[in-house]
């Protein structure tokens, strides 16, 4: 039988095909359609998100000490891999058709992964060579695979004989620099692995990896913006007047924060041409890849309003179809730290001035809230806390990140901010949105340098330092009442009760990190009264 990178398969192989000819073979294949305005559309069924319960890591020598296990990262032995990996390669051997793509995750050569990635869908190949870093026509020459991704949706694992808990299945082995997955249609699973292996190694290097989004002001200044889903760490990156690095996963060298990525991956649910015009332009050119957007059969309009499909609808894109891109996917180290937050309770204030301490505390606990569900008798927001602001994709004990973000804010005298993008006025279903307005010139102030020249207060219940009032504020015609989300409370003595729920919820979410930083970031806690 014929080899191809050492796997025997009949297949006959696709390697590094360009935008063009992959689109004709999606649909060709039947995988997916074009809308009127020349994005690919495609679904991709039952799963329309990642499956972290499906994700797991070779438990072996190399990882036994280094791998923070648990409910984030499950382990998987080195027999049942074997059994995944043999079961893969046979039905590799029996495919007609595979798709491969040689790229980079990362875009600082010192610090970057050669990945080769394996699909027998189209679309999916379409997809990863959006997504990662593409290389040259003379850097595929030279290529040399680090690393290889094989991803075969129709794959259906078995847990008796792989170790896992149901037919879907991402397999990682740091060993054998290999990851399998099977089971799924969901191509973001794809770009999360090279981001997982890059949070793995480059700690090693003294390379701060970073769940985050990143620009860079016209004063040469770089800004990193760290934050869950739904907080607007797409939305605030993407600044026309600002040079944009990336919007989701970065390093942070001695140099340089780098993109590790060479696209995007935005949300499309409710997207419109008014508020993110830049990411709805990409929905509307040749080389998109829509997932899950539902299309008019007859026009090929597309109705970003529809959650039929999913309510994780996204959009994969190349990052040079935002205008004001990087050219190198790389910008100077950070002059500003951004975590945002999207308070439900309607407690934080719009934003926070952190200390270095403040900053790794924050960072650790990753708060942001969910608003009150649609299921009868809850009517309460819920917090949610993902260490780092990404914990699904760190394989290494929280404190490993958190210690590299402390040391790198304090070598460069790196300015922290909190920006809550929640709810003032009063919690979910109370208070009102926090105005785009508000965040915009607040965020403004801050990266332009003018909050130094403000007075601040101390939080009474958070303990960092809030501004009393901003001149941006005015500027745009918001009363500064906005800064200090008592004052916004209809019901003070409610405001309070809730501020202490949200301290203790705080407090009890650190208590697992308390023994793994030092006095001054315990000190950084806030207080419960």
């Amino acid at each position: 039988m014929p080899r191809f990178d050492g796997i025997a398969t009949a297949a006959t192989v696709h390697a590094n095909l360009g935008t063009a000819a992959l689109v004709e073979h999606a649909i060709a294949n039947g995988e997916g359609r074009l809308a009127r305005h020349g994005p690919l559309v495609v679904e991709t069924g039952r799963h329309t998100g990642r499956s972290p319960r499906d994700k797991y890591i070779v438990r072996d020598a190399e990882t036994a000490d280094t791998i923070w296990w648990g409910n984030v990262n499950r382990a998987m032995s080195e027999e049942h891999f074997a059994a995944l990996k043999a079961d893969f390669l046979t039905a590799l051997a029996g495919k007609e058709t595979l798709y491969v793509a040689d790229l980079f995750g990362g875009s600082q050569a010192d610090y970057r992964v050669n990945v080769r990635v394996i699909n027998e869908l189209a679309w999916h190949n379409l997809f990863i060579r959006t997504l990662l870093v593409r290389p040259t026509a003379v850097e595929l020459e030279g290529f040399a695979p680090e690393w290889t991704i094989i991803d075969l949706p129709s794959f259906r694992a078995n847990p008796s004989r792989h170790g896992c808990r149901s037919e879907t299945v991402i397999a990682v082995s740091f060993a054998e620099k290999t990851v399998l997955i099977g089971g799924t249609q969901y191509a973001g699973e794809m770009k999360k692995s090279v981001f997982g292996i890059l949070n793995y190694l480059l700690p090693a290097q003294g390379v701060m990896p970073m769940h985050c989004s990143a620009n860079v002001g016209p004063d040469g200044r770089t800004a990193v913006f760290f934050g869950l889903s739904g907080t607007g760490k797409t939305t605030l990156s993407a600044d026309a007047s600002r040079t944009l690095i990336g919007d989701d996963e970065h390093g942070w060298s001695d140099t340089a924060v780098f993109n590790f990525e060479g696209g995007c991956y935005a949300k499309m649910i409710r997207l419109s041409a008014e508020g993110e015009p830049e990411i709805y332009a990409t929905t509307r050119m040749f080389g998109t890849v829509l997932e899950n957007v539902v299309m008019d059969d007859a026009t090929r309009e597309l109705d970003f309003d529809d959650a039929s499909l999913a309510e994780n609808s996204r959009g994969a894109y190349p990052i040079e179809y935002i205008p004001n891109c990087s050219t190198e996917n790389l910008g100077p180290v950070p002059s500003n730290v951004v975590m945002l937050t999207a308070d439900a309770f309607g407690v934080l204030p719009p934003i926070a001035r952190l200390t270095p301490e403040q900053a790794m505390y924050h960072f650790l606990s990753g708060y942001t809230a969910k608003v009150a569900g649609t299921e009868i008798g809850v009517t309460e927001p819920e917090a949610t806390f993902s260490t780092c602001f990404g914990a699904a994709f760190m394989p290494r004990h929280p404190s490993v990140y958190g210690n590299l973000l402390k040391e790198r804010i304090a070598r460069g005298g790196v300015q922290c901010w909190l920006l809550n993008t929640g709810w003032t006025g009063g919690k979910y279903g109370v208070g009102k949105r926090m105005p785009i307005k508000a965040t915009r010139a607040l965020l403004n102030a801050a990266l332009d340098g003018k909050m130094d020249e403000v007075e601040f207060r101390k939080d009474p219940n958070f303990g960092f330092d809030v501004p009393v009032s901003v001149p941006a504020l005015a500027e745009a015609g918001i009363d500064q009442t906005l800064l200090d989300p008592r004052a916004t409370w209809a019901d003070k003595d409610q405001y309070d009760l809730a501020a202490q729920k949200l301290v203790q919820l705080f407090v009890d979410n650190f208590a697992e990190f308390e023994a793994h930083v030092d006095e001054g970031v315990r000190q950084a806690a806030p207080q419960v009264a």
